[in-house]
């Protein structure tokens, strides 16, 4: 039988593929965000799924909000994802703690006040200092967070056993580390999945970390998250993720090896991210069973071929780019060549390339044929990024 599901954060990363995975077999989604930009949902779920997902704007750190939105929801499962991350809780302390902490409790006060029956929400592997990448740190190991994000999280972990102990409101932390796929865009561990975006539009990226991290493709964190929803025994668990430890060297390679530039596109360097790289999952496999695990190449391979079907489509959002766009654009001038590849310019980013074109007074020659449907034109791999970067 269907279920009905609240999810706070949807319109994010994690999020976006939780509510494809539950469109998909036939649950209904209620989303509430504070956020009605639905590009993350559109770009991996088709519009007539879309059209099954309930929407409800709001803010976490409204209590009476989140009572009353999950009250018309009448959803007896929750998943928690809103929050603000690691550089948002740099900047602004006090609003991180706001947003990760306070808006925590808000969900948790409502969900106690209604009666659902379980809250799974997204702790992290923050909570934890650094470590060696041959010692996977289970639950129990040391928490001693290096950055206020990761205070928060394991802050929400103790508020969740209060709330069992307290009320009996069951509930599950789960503490992913590095997430990559489609809809990976903000925070320093979304480097890698921005490289993969930036290949393929044959782009150089830097990733601004070394070493290794414990990276886990965003299917399978969805997957997870959706387990625990469904199947976790009372209580108030958290639960470490865990993918596959791999030195952000290799992920480097493997996306050059991907790349339809055919060389070293993506560089890295900078210190290792302060969180321990490998994480023990003994225990949610114990508890939940065994869960999806994408192995690294699939995965890298998989993310760079929706980007690409997204670029073909003239759907691929690069504002999480920018920066590399305009290097590309400023790098070469817009001219026609014998050398240049063959494109074909959709008609929707021909019409945004002409009016843009226009404004600034570039080759208007190129400019009216881009305005036409889907017309073929003979330009530069570099100038296709001054393109996309107006477009």
């Amino acid at each position: 039988m269907p279920e009905t599901y609240f999810i706070t954060g949807a319109q994010g990363c994690i999020g976006s593929w939780i509510v494809k995975a539950l469109v998909e077999r036939g649950d209904t989604p209620v989303v509430f965000d504070r956020s009605e930009d639905k590009r993350r949902l559109n770009a991996i779920i088709g519009p007539g799924d879309l059209d099954r997902v309930r929407f409800i704007a709001g803010d976490v750190t409204d209590v009476s909000a989140v009572n009353s939105a999950l009250e018309a929801s009448a959803a007896r499962r929750i998943i928690h994802l809103a929050g603000l991350q690691v550089p948002s809780c740099r900047t602004d302390p006090v609003a991180g703690a706001f947003v990760n902490v306070v808006g925590t409790l808000n969900v948790f006060e409502s969900a106690r006040t209604i009666g659902v029956e379980r809250v799974v929400y997204a702790s992290s592997a923050a909570v934890f200092g650094a470590g060696d990448a041959e010692i996977p740190l289970a639950e129990t190991a040391k928490s001693e967070p290096t950055t206020h994000y990761g205070v928060f999280k394991r802050t929400n972990e103790g508020n969740a056993r209060v709330y069992f102990l307290d009320h009996g409101l069951s509930s599950v932390g789960l503490r992913p580390l590095t997430v990559y796929g489609v809809n990976r865009d903000v925070g320093l561990t979304s480097d890698p999945t921005r490289a993969m975006k930036a290949a393929v539009l044959e782009l150089p990226f830097h990733i601004r970390f070394s070493g290794a991290t414990d990276f886990q493709y965003v299917a399978d964190t969805a997957a997870a998250f959706l387990a625990c929803v469904d199947h976790a025994p009372d209580g108030a668990h958290v639960f470490n993720l865990h993918g596959e430890t791999v030195e952000v060297a290799r992920i480097a390679r493997l996306i050059n090896e991907n790349s339809p530039a055919g060389h070293e596109l993506v560089t890295y360097g900078g210190p290792p991210i302060p969180i321990a790289p490998a994480l023990d999952n003994t225990a949610i496999k114990r508890v939940i069973g065994d869960l999806p695990s994408t192995p690294i190449e699939p995965g890298v391979r998989e993310t760079m071929q929706r980007f690409t079907a997204l670029r073909d489509a003239g759907r691929l959002d690069t504002s999480d780019i920018e920066s590399e766009l305009s290097g590309a654009a400023c790098a070469a001038p817009m001219r026609t060549s014998s050398r240049a590849m063959p494109i074909t310019i959709p008609t929707n980013m021909a019409n945004q390339f002409h009016s843009r074109f226009s404004r600034r007074s570039w080759d208007t020659k190129l400019a009216d044929a881009l305005k036409k449907s889907a017309v073929k034109c003979r330009i530069y791999k570099s100038e296709i990024a001054s393109f996309l970067i107006r477009g």
